[in-house]
This record gives C-alpha cells, structure tokens and sequence, in this order.
C-alpha cells in the first residue's frame, strides 16, 4: 500500500495539515467517492483516524484524514486548544478541499466519519452543511455535555452547576496565567502512562491510557495536553442539539456495548430522522473501536459504499 499524499488546507484563518489515502490498486471503482475521517479529542491523524483511512482505501475509497486546528501538524495557537467550532469548521474546510479534486474526487460522493469526540464534530458540521452526503460516528461523544454535566457517563447525563462554574473557573484563571506568562504549559487531561493512572481513576481513563501510552496508539504529537481555555468553549456547545437535520441524508453510529459513552449515540440516534442506525459491537469498550476494526470495519464499507 503506497504511503498517503501530504495536502494542506485553510480553515478559518488556520492552516491544515492532512493526508490524502487514494483507492489502492485492484480495489472496487467507488465513481470517485470520498471520505474525511476526522480524530479523537488529544489525538491526531496517524492514530486511528489512519486506521480508518488504510480501511476506506483498501475498499476503494479516497480517504482524507487530518489534524485539528491548534493540533499535530496543523498552525494554530495555544497548541492543544479543543474548539469545537473551529473542530466543525476544520471538517468542512475538508469537504471544500475535496470539492477540489477534479478528476479524483466527485462532490456528489462525499461522506464524512467521525471519532469520539469528532463524531460529535462531525455531527454538528454535517448538520450545517448538505455537502456532506453520508455521516457515520465512531464511539461518538460530546465534548459540551461532558463540561457541563461533569463527566461523561450515562449517569452524568444533566447538567451539574458546580461542573460548569468549576470549567469556567479553570478557564479563566487559565487565560490570566497566560496572559501574565504565556509560556505556561497546559495540563494533560490524563496520563498515557497506565501505571500513574490511580487504582480507583474514572476507568474511561485507564482505558484511554492503554490506548494513547501502547504502541497501538502512542504518537509524539499526542500528548493529550489541553489548554483549560478550551473549556469555556465547549460549555455553551452541544453536538446533538439539532441533529433531526441531518435527515434525509444517512446517519450510521457505531459504538461498543462496553463503552462508557454509548449513551451518547444512543441519544443522538433517537434525536436523528430516518434513516439512521445504531449498530453495537458487542464486548468492545470506548477505545478498542479505535483500532480493532473486525466488526465494525466491514459495517463502515458497507454503510460508505450503500451511500456514496
């Protein structure tokens, strides 16, 4: 398989940096149709977005991955920052590069997957944006609700006025420090070393750890180190809010029965207009669907290849 073609692209005033995977040779003939995949939170392309991508191109598929505005290889200051409209921005000024494409990639044939906290991006932007011709989310999670309700487990499920004054503390006094001394570095939002995470630790993080500190998803450029700035942005957002307007273009949502943030996709689902689908992999947590594409893998051809 031929190594993906470096691509960069604006969004907003930033500057992306991308990965474009072609059809490999002998694959079916898609008529040009096309994917953006887009990363996790404190992730980046080469992760399980490029996972995704090798999938998608091996079936024929043009595969756009990419890192986050303020993220990887991408321009942008404080680096870390979590945005989320610049995070929907970034997934649309990706379905413009594609447009671009003459010869390769056809406009009318392009879908877009997102990856926990992007499937939450990708939401919101394909609700926005009818470019966007099919939508399928992979452990899908909303980074709004998560500040606002202080967590992310079902039972964290409404809104707690001490987990939003608590962000909104953080972010503030986090934009006085910088301002003061900007070369503060942000904190990590976890450790990806598994043996300081604490014995009785939110197990979503013990899970995370595995991933992001094991070979299967360390990477240099994934540090999980994100600027408390972020939070005052993401408390006002929500990923899911209108997502009846995504109909009648299709909706598939993949996530584990295990994983902590399967209510997510489950609510998203019952808001969502036909046709949609939510499709468990039974047995899987959070994280394993990042790179353990058994099941899941062949449910995303089908659903890209049916769509586009």
């Amino acid at each position: 398989m031929s190594a993906p073609m470096k691509v960069t692209f604006p969004s907003f005033m930033l500057q992306i940096s991308g990965e474009l995977y072609a059809p490999v040779a002998g694959a079916p003939h898609r008529n040009g149709a096309a994917v953006v995949i887009s990363h996790p939170m404190t992730g980046v392309k080469e992760q399980t977005a490029a996972d995704h991508a090798r999938l998608l191109s091996k079936a024929g598929f043009y595969a756009l991955t990419f890192d986050a505005g303020y993220q990887g290889e991408s321009t942008g200051q404080p680096r870390g920052l979590e945005d989320p409209h610049q995070r929907a921005e970034d997934n649309k000024a990706a379905v413009t590069y594609l447009t671009t494409l003459e010869f390769k990639v056809d406009p009318s044939r392009i879908g877009v997957l997102g990856i926990c906290a992007s499937g939450g991006y990708t939401s919101y932007a394909a609700q926005s944006d009818s470019r966007i011709k099919a939508l399928a989310t992979v452990s899908a999670a909303c980074v709004g609700r998560m500040t606002r309700n202080g967590g992310l487990h079902k039972e964290n499920n409404k809104e707690v006025p001490q987990a939003i004054a608590g962000a909104l503390q953080a972010a503030g006094q986090w934009r006085t420090s910088v301002a003061k001394g900007p070369n503060v570095e942000p904190p990590p939002m976890f450790s990806s070393d598994i043996s300081q995470i604490p014995e009785d630790a939110d197990p979503f993080f013990k899970d995370a750890a595995l991933y992001y500190g094991s070979r299967r998803g360390t990477h240099p450029r994934s540090d999980q180190k994100v600027p408390p700035s972020s939070y005052d942005l993401m408390v006002s957002y929500d990923s899911f809010n209108f997502q009846h307007l995504i109909s009648p273009r299709p909706l598939l949502m993949v996530a584990g029965s295990k994983a902590q943030t399967l209510h997510y996709s489950e609510d998203a689902v019952a808001a969502a207009r036909e046709p949609k689908e939510l499709f468990i992999v039974e047995g899987k947590n959070h994280f394993d669907l990042y790179d353990d594409l058994t099941v899941s893998g062949p449910k995303l051809v089908e659903f890209f290849e049916r769509n586009l």
